[in-house]
């Protein structure tokens, strides 16, 4: 079997999820046996394009001609049985969807985030979920409110892709939905659910779990929708010492918060961003890892690394994370600094009773033996339709 992986990378300078789960993807497929044709753009590279690409530029959402072209080459030449698209803004466009009909090549993509509807992608703006632009023709209120970088004109252009490409969308021969939320919202934008299958993302075995740590570990980009400031404020309503120690880790706009929290308490530490080596060790000496978006992510990255380590999570049930927790893995609950600060403490004494049951949940549900299955049978089972 041979698939292309399309995919527009995020700048490496904002950590990405989906670049990194892309990678894992590709890597698990190749030692499947699938022959991986990838077809990638780098948002990175767009201060190298020429005078001519840039000046096209801002019509690259809607059409990115040189994307259509080289891909066009590649399916001529490469003869793919499917084209799995991921993310295709901006230098790729919906339109490589058309372009792999046109070739006569079935198309599955995986749904990262609400972005057929939504501008920014996340549902979330201003500090609060945002529903806005659905159901709209076009999303007046994602250019009223510079929905997609900050940026009135930008949000027209994506806003106006987003409606000419709906037919494109619709097209899609089969998308997969990370969580049922996904699958929810594919269902509200008009997608019928024989053309809907759910399968989560999955991390590769880090093997057997090292024996629990103690304290709290809160690891993610530090922008509003993560819930820094809720974790924060559930934290502040215990005495100094009672929880244990909160670590937090990451970078980002609301950083000035996280070193203030750590000058302020004695059981709080901020140790910035870390790389790998460094993210394993925090959750090697933590007992619970803490995930608590206020918007509906999709499905954190930083929840399946817990369990893959024999971690249970204490998240915010909002978007996909009361689906990867699966009631047995960890703690879900409304995100209210009430609610959080009532978990602390139970999750600290039930943390080593939770965390077999969190090992298991990885190994049952997010294993690559399971997930890399499952994805080559929808490959297969658009091969044989199509």
């Amino acid at each position: 079997m041979k698939v292309v992986v399309a995919h527009n990378r995020y700048r490496e300078a904002i950590p990405s999820g989906e670049n990194v789960m892309v990678d894992t993807e590709i890597a698990q497929l190749t030692a499947a046996g699938v022959e991986v044709v990838p077809f990638q753009r780098a948002s990175d590279s767009i201060g190298d394009l020429p005078l001519a690409e840039k000046a096209l530029l801002p019509l690259s959402p809607v059409f990115g001609h040189s994307a259509q072209r080289d891909l066009g080459e590649l399916l001529a030449r490469e003869r793919p049985d499917v084209l799995h698209l991921h993310n295709p803004y901006p230098l790729l466009s919906p339109w490589v969807i058309r372009t792999a009909h046109k070739h006569g090549v079935p198309v599955v993509q995986t749904v990262h985030n609400y972005r057929q509807v939504c501008s920014s992608g996340l549902y979330f703006r201003d500090g609060h979920n945002c529903h806005d632009c659905r159901g709209k023709a076009l999303g007046w209120p994602a250019i009223q409110h510079k929905c997609y970088r900050g940026s009135a004109a930008q949000s027209a252009l994506m806003a106006t892709t987003l409606a000419v490409h709906r037919p494109t969308w619709k097209s899609v021969d089969r998308f997969i939905a990370l969580t049922d939320q996904i699958a929810a919202h594919l269902n509200d934008y008009g997608i019928p659910d024989d053309r809907i299958v759910i399968k989560p993302n999955g991390l590769p075995d880090p093997g057997a779990p090292d024996p629990l740590g103690d304290g709290f570990l809160y690891a993610a980009r530090l922008s509003p929708e993560k819930g820094l400031a809720l974790l924060l404020d559930a934290w502040q309503r215990h005495p100094v010492g009672a929880l244990g120690r909160l670590t937090i880790a990451g970078d980002g706009e609301l950083r000035p918060l996280a070193e203030q929290a750590a000058a302020a308490r004695a059981d709080v530490s901020y140790v910035g961003a870390l790389d790998r080596a460094g993210m394993t060790a925090a959750r090697r000496a933590a007992s619970v890892i803490v995930a608590v978006p206020t918007w509906n992510d999709v499905l954190p990255t930083v929840i399946l690394e817990a369990m893959a380590s024999g971690r249970p999570v204490l998240g915010t049930a909002v978007g996909g994370i009361p689906y990867l927790l699966g009631g047995d893995a960890g703690w879900a609950v409304a995100p209210e600094p009430a609610a959080l600060a009532a978990a602390l403490p139970r999750a600290r004494a039930e943390a080593a009773s939770r965390a077999p049951a969190a090992r298991d949940r990885y190994l049952r549900m997010f294993h690559p033996d399971v997930l890399v299955k499952r994805l080559i049978e929808i490959y297969a089972g658009l091969r044989t339709t199509s």
